[in-house]
């Protein structure tokens, strides 16, 4: 009988077990708190075998949400260009999407983080840790303000998803991307760097 080369098939068993102990640890402790070594003796694996199946944390913790596109990705176009129309570029950005083949896992995932506290507590974390942290740090803002910007940035965000994805009322939902990035960007730009009070 003739031996097999390559690398062995990984067992699927072992994946969902780092899985299962990932969505508990960034749902328990959060993204920053969270650790691979923790995850992996949760999971009962080494913590190389973490790396092997997922990468770094970043890729894990977009695996435990299913999230299937990188911020880390988009959002240098969306800071491009300055402080200046971060809003609106944000808002394009985030419907082109959502408009995509792309955007049925995040309408699946905010479905279900309406129902499920575990689901909620995943996209919150993933919200602050991997998207609107990436972007309130390139603002010049006192650090005590960025907590409440990035809050206001996330009800114009998840709103407009809630409407033109899951609840679908219109014209919102059928509305031309730029007329929603044109009414809703301004906003998003003074959450981010205008005056609040």
């Amino acid at each position: 009988m003739a031996r097999r080369t390559g690398r062995r098939p990984g067992n699927p068993d072992t994946r969902e077990a780092i899985l299962d102990a990932a969505r508990t640890a960034f749902a328990e402790r959060g993204f920053d708190a969270a650790s691979i070594r923790g995850i992996a003796t949760a999971a009962g694996v080494d913590p190389a075998l973490v790396h092997h199946y997922f990468g770094t944390k970043e890729q894990l913790f977009r695996a435990t949400v299913n999230v299937p596109l990188d911020p880390a990705e988009l959002l240098p176009g969306v800071l491009a260009g300055g402080t200046d129309g971060v809003g609106e570029r944000l808002v394009r950005t985030f419907l082109t999407v959502w408009d995509s083949p792309a955007g049925a896992g995040a309408v699946a995932l905010l479905r279900s983080a309406t129902n499920n506290e575990w689901t909620a507590r995943l996209m919150r974390e993933f919200l602050v840790t991997q998207v609107l942290r990436r972007v309130l740090d390139h603002l010049d803002m006192p650090p005590a303000e960025l907590p409440l910007r990035g809050s206001l940035v996330a009800t114009q965000m998840i709103g407009l998803a809630m409407m033109r994805y899951v609840i679908r009322l219109e014209p919102v939902a059928s509305a031309d991307p730029e007329t929603l990035v044109r009414a809703i960007g301004p906003t998003v730009q003074r959450y981010l760097t205008g005056d609040l009070g």
